[in-house]
């Protein structure tokens, strides 16, 4: 029997979670291998030989070791094509360059400002970090930009990259998760049409909520 496919870290990590919801939507099999952060284990030397820069995920399939949550997405996609959601990151040059640009503007547009939110609003609470309202209003209002041009596009096609769910909205789940859910900022996405109905189809997949369920498992 083969080695599953591991994954290193926490699934309440965003970026871990995006590449568990990768795996799920692929119907690849995996081992998710605790790493406990608290205890600086991803700072450790036998850690940092499969991810140099300490963080979280690290990611491993039959002997080779990748980091960086999209490039492993885009990886899995490309190796188990046959698998799961065929049309995941496209079936064609078009379609793929449409993935590829929104993910893009995933990382580069969306990621900044709600990334700064995710940490200020639902996790410095937990850490009894304190709070940076200025901070939490300059990023709000980024954020809120991006969200407008994404209006704009969902009003035009059901899913970001076009009529179909693709790695490019999946991108998008785990930090919008925690703004809709934990952070008290949820009517950022929910007040706006196309934005609200986007999010409400692409949490409600059955990749995703069991990514949700693992996490709050605390795996």
């Amino acid at each position: 029997m083969a080695t599953p496919v591991k994954v290193y870290g926490p699934a309440m990590s965003t970026a871990v979670s995006r590449v568990l919801a990768c795996l799920l939507e692929k119907n690849v099999d995996f081992q998710l291998v605790p790493v406990h952060l608290a205890k600086g284990e991803h700072k450790k030397p036998d850690f940092r030989k499969i991810q140099p820069f300490g963080q979280v995920p690290a990611f491993e399939d039959e002997g080779i070791s990748l980091f960086e949550s999209r490039a492993i997405c885009r990886y899995i996609c490309e190796k188990y094509t046959d698998k799961g959601n065929k049309g995941l990151y496209g079936t064609n040059p078009v379609a793929r360059a449409s993935i590829d640009q929104w993910l893009e503007a995933e990382g580069q547009s969306f990621n900044p400002p709600s990334s700064v939110l995710v940490f200020q609003l639902a996790f410095a609470p937990r850490m009894k970090v304190k709070q940076d309202q200025v901070v939490i209003k300059q990023n709000e209002e980024k954020l809120s930009k991006v969200l407008g041009i994404y209006e704009k596009r969902l009003g035009e096609t059901r899913f970001l990259a076009g009529d179909e769910f693709s790695l490019a909205d999946l991108s998008h789940l785990p930090n919008t998760q925690y703004l809709v859910t934990t952070s008290g900022r949820g009517e950022m996405f929910t007040s706006k049409k196309n934005v609200g109905r986007w999010w409400n189809e692409i949490s409600s997949r059955q990749s995703w909520k069991k990514v949700v369920d693992m996490q709050n498992k605390g795996a």
